[in-house]
């Protein structure tokens, strides 16, 4: 019996031992958050804001600048290179440039710019010699509106108005549902080889566009019909006096005969961008990992006017950098976190959210072992349009309301603890206008089932304009929001489990 007790007895302080090893004591972050300092972030974001780095546009010189630049910062705070021994996280990138284009209706030629615009990116070379030109109204094709009724545009070249007539307002469509190309998909399906739309606003004085968009892959699912946005002068030429140009609802579809040449040309150039990925590894639960994320580049140059996208999002950036010096401090000291931590700084999230969208679809840790993504974009602001609370110390939070359970709970203790931010929800609102919960890097995490939380300072009047300068930004408040993002990290590196996802996306 006194063996008996004593195995027991002997179990049970192993299994209690086994307890305390599986759960560390977690050591007090206040020290390393308070190397987030203002004069830290203002210092790295006069550089990645600056003349230097051109608006860090994708794929572009000054977007190579700025990622060599989080590169040496991170490799100078000693973390791990994040992709397979590599900083840089490389993906393919593919511009158009029109080496040709032109216009001819009868013996009447017309110029690139001065009276049309190609459709730069999806049209592809070609040189068009056709006869007739049908007039289709707005191109609408659906179930409740046909504007090809009645017509016969099979290998043929269509003209179509421009927007939407009254009682199909675009601003009426939801955004997410909305076709871009619906005009020439209608086209297309009704045997359209060309399409004409007609626009406002020629000739398009004061810029030159011989680039067109910048594109993810050069293999196209759907080869749609070369689009041409053409003015009033080309409109006329085609159809004579039944152009109204004051008064176009009231044309009726109909056929012309007309020689016309559409011919266009461009040559691919195939370019590449960049994510940038530092890696810190965890203690006990290292194999489980804690993203931390933001996108560093912007709109880059229109000409010479400089988009310098301080707040967009320079200030997710240099947060980032400052979080991630604040890890590397602790983990030097001996104090680093249970879970590993990726500090992502993703480019392309202004073409669409391009880098963390390769990152998703290629991770590098995966992403069922990855806990979370706390992603910063915009923090350095005040909203102009927020009415209400102390504005001077707010931020809002997006997403935590969605995947997990356990978020807000988590981010709601941090706060409260730590920084004493007001935390505003107004942008989970499913019914938000701008749709906020979609538009940055965080989505991509979401959509693969990775619970996401998003912070934001909201929309404000230099939003996406060259104003966005360094010396507008609220240093104070961006450190606070910083520490609260490294606080709300340390805490869900040092969980014993991973956050539940009890909450279908939706």
């Amino acid at each position: 019996m006194k063996n008996l007790l004593f195995a027991f007895s002997f179990l049970i302080a192993q299994i209690t031992v086994a307890q305390k090893a599986a759960a560390p004591k977690i050591a007090d972050p206040k020290p390393f958050a308070n190397t987030i300092t203002e004069a830290d972030l203002k210092k790295h974001l006069y550089t990645i804001a600056s003349k230097d780095f051109e608006g860090r546009e994708t794929a572009t010189e000054g977007q190579r600048k700025a990622a060599a630049y989080i590169e040496n910062d991170f490799k100078e705070l000693g973390l791990a290179p994040g992709n397979n021994g590599t900083y840089q996280m490389y993906y393919p990138v593919f511009q158009d440039s029109v080496s040709d284009a032109s216009i001819q209706v009868g013996k009447e030629q017309f110029n690139l710019n001065e009276d049309f615009v190609a459709n730069i990116s999806a049209n592809y070379s070609a040189t068009m010699f056709g006869e007739e030109v049908v007039f289709a109204g707005y191109g609408i094709s659906d179930s409740l509106r046909d504007d090809y009724k009645g017509l016969d545009v099979r290998g043929k070249i269509v003209l179509l108005l421009d927007g939407m007539p009254a009682d199909r307002l675009q601003k009426q469509i939801n955004r997410r549902s909305f076709n871009p190309y619906g005009k020439q998909d209608a086209a297309q399906k009704n045997g359209a080889v060309a399409v004409l739309i007609i626009q406002k606003g020629f000739p398009r004085k004061g810029y030159t566009i011989t680039k067109g968009n910048m594109y993810l892959s050069a293999f196209k699912k759907t080869i749609r019909p070369n689009t041409f946005y053409v003015s009033d002068k080309i409109a006329k030429a085609i159809m004579g006096d039944d152009y109204q140009e004051n008064d176009k609802d009231k044309m009726q579809p109909k056929s012309y005969t007309t020689d016309i040449v559409l011919q266009f040309s461009k040559v691919t150039a195939q370019l590449h961008s960049s994510d940038v990925l530092g890696y810190l590894e965890g203690t006990d639960l290292k194999d489980e990992l804690v993203v931390i994320s933001a996108h560093y580049d912007h709109l880059g140059k229109r000409d010479t006017v400089i988009y310098y996208g301080a707040d967009d999002d320079g200030s997710g950036t240099v947060s980032l950098l400052e979080i991630a010096e604040a890890f590397a401090k602790a983990k030097a000291a001996g104090k680093g976190p249970r879970r590993s931590i990726l500090f992502l700084a993703n480019s392309g999230e202004e073409k669409g959210l391009w880098g963390s969208a390769y990152y998703t679809a290629h991770p590098v840790y995966p992403l069922d072992k990855t806990t979370v993504d706390l992603n910063i974009d915009m923090v350095g602001r005040i909203d102009p349009n927020r009415a209400y609370g102390d504005s001077t110390n707010y931020v809002y939070v997006v997403g935590d309301d969605k995947l997990s359970s356990d978020l807000k709970p988590i981010s709601i203790a941090a706060n409260k603890k730590y920084t004493k931010l007001e935390l505003d929800y107004k942008f989970n609102d499913p019914k938000d206008p701008e749709m906020i919960y979609y538009r940055s890097d965080h989505y991509n995490f979401a959509k693969n089932g990775v619970p996401i939380i998003f912070y934001f300072d909201g929309i404000h009047h230099d939003y996406h304009k060259p104003t966005d300068t360094p010396d507008k930004i609220n240093y104070d408040i961006l450190a606070k929001r910083a520490k609260l993002v490294f606080y709300t990290a340390w805490e869900m590196a040092n969980l014993n489990d991973m956050l539940k996802r009890d909450i279908p996306l939706k």
